[in-house]
């Protein structure tokens, strides 16, 4: 059966992402920094972001056991074997560094969202199971592509800088291993809607949930961090082509939610909140100014 097949798949994928790529030991790590103040000035506000966002992965597992209870053997070995372990060692690195180039430790959120456990409270219902689990994915392979995006322009901007050490030793190890993620979400997701586990009616909802909840990676719907994924969009020069980073990031789902809407290239709402990301940063600073 295909259906068969690629969950097979899948679940094969996961065993080699945990054979390929172990979590990175801190001890692999070479933190020679040729210029401190110049690395802090030109990407130590997004560093301090990724390692909170990557810090809060233990919340995120949290959030799982709360949307998807009877979580099949696959995504749980994904994120509680491969997943978590990899994402904390990202977090507990990129602190380091951003210590050593003199900025305050990372502090995460750890607090589940309240549209989750609203969300989880009915989870036990399998159709609405199937919306989270389908929510699920599409957060995770929007936000895996985020990432990926954002190490390679820090790994870029660093090695023309001359920071070979910490470009080739944490940069790209932590970026090698985020497309294996979004891999997952990509087949998972598509395969949920290619078996057609989901009801018309619940494909609509996912839709009206998608573009009612849909955020940036870190943002967890709060003002301060919106605008400090402005100011990461504006470091990393994201802000010069929103639409361009929007189709990127909203690729999955554009395919597997909005197909049927001709000449749409990616989700209106994730353009919405790159836009509310970079205009509150720009209100902040503008306050900050006058003030």
């Amino acid at each position: 059966m295909p259906r068969q097949d690629t969950h097979a798949k899948i679940a094969e994928h996961v065993q080699r992402l945990g054979e390929l790529h172990p979590p990175i030991a801190l001890s692999s790590v070479d933190r020679t920094i040729v210029d401190p103040a110049a690395v802090k000035a030109r990407f130590g506000h997004t560093i301090d972001y990724l390692a909170r966002v990557e810090l809060e992965v233990d919340r995120n597992v949290l959030e799982l056991l709360v949307l998807l209870p009877d979580v099949d053997d696959t995504n749980k070995t994904f994120y509680s074997d491969v997943w978590q372990p990899q994402e904390i060692q990202h977090g507990l690195i990129l602190d380091r560094l951003q210590t050593d180039l003199g900025r305050d430790p990372a502090v995460p959120h750890m607090e589940v969202n309240f549209k989750i456990k609203v969300l989880g409270a009915l989870a036990n219902l399998k159709p609405i199971q199937d919306i989270a689990k389908l929510m699920y994915f599409l957060t995770g392979a929007s936000t895996e592509r985020q990432a990926v995006l954002a190490y390679n322009h820090i790994s870029s901007g660093l090695k023309e800088m001359g920071e070979t050490a910490i470009a080739e030793t944490i940069i790209n190890p932590i970026k090698q291993q985020e497309p294996g993620h979004f891999a997952f979400y990509n087949m998972s997701a598509s395969a949920m809607v290619a078996d057609k586990v989901l009801k018309p009616w619940q494909l609509f909802l996912t839709r009206v949930l998608r573009e009612k909840s849909y955020g940036l990676v870190g943002t967890n719907s709060r003002d301060d961090f919106k605008a400090d994924m402005g100011k990461v969009a504006e470091e990393l020069g994201i802000d010069q082509d929103l639409e361009g980073y929007a189709r990127e990031i909203g690729r999955v789902e554009q395919r597997l939610l909005w197909a049927s809407k001709e000449g749409m290239t990616f989700p209106p709402y994730i353009l919405k909140a790159l836009r509310e990301s970079v205009d509150l940063y720009r209100e902040r600073g503008l306050a900050t100014t006058a003030g």
